[in-house]
């Protein structure tokens, strides 16, 4: 049984239950693990740009994960994120996704992260659905 459509699938998968509007969120803690130093990506301990993208594409994987079927899954093709402002080691920030559009096999999020500051970072994301094991046999 196809877990997407629900509707029995030989090769053929229908994304139809993904709809816009789905959301997903989550509340991180900030560690000196997820700072800029730790990161290698400048020199201030504050939350670094790559974790800010990893905790997104994190929370965007779980919006619409129980959708795909089993064999299934998404990977990132297009990241477009504004960090405007610095959280600190100790802060809780809030992720949040939610998928604004679907395209066939492609799904566009929003995505936010905020903290007691307000907004930190902003952006899109867009990941595409693949066959798990199709994928990775072209490695």
């Amino acid at each position: 049984m196809d877990k997407v459509s629900g509707q029995s699938s030989d090769n053929k998968i229908s994304v139809a239950q993904v709809q816009p509007g789905i959301t997903y969120q989550f509340s991180h803690k900030v560690s000196e693990a997820d700072t800029a130093i730790a990161h290698n990506s400048g020199s201030v301990p504050v939350l670094a740009t790559p974790k800010v993208v990893a905790l997104c594409e994190y929370a965007c994987c779980e919006a619409i994960s129980s959708y795909l079927q089993e064999d299934y899954t998404t990977v990132g093709s297009h990241v477009d994120i504004n960090h405007l402002a610095p959280s600190s080691v100790g802060d809780d920030v809030e992720i949040e996704v939610q998928v604004s559009k679907v395209d066939g096999r492609k799904f566009v999020f929003t995505v936010s992260v905020s903290d007691h500051k307000g907004t930190a970072a902003f952006g899109t994301m867009t990941r595409v659905m693949v066959n798990r094991d199709s994928f990775l046999s072209r490695l």
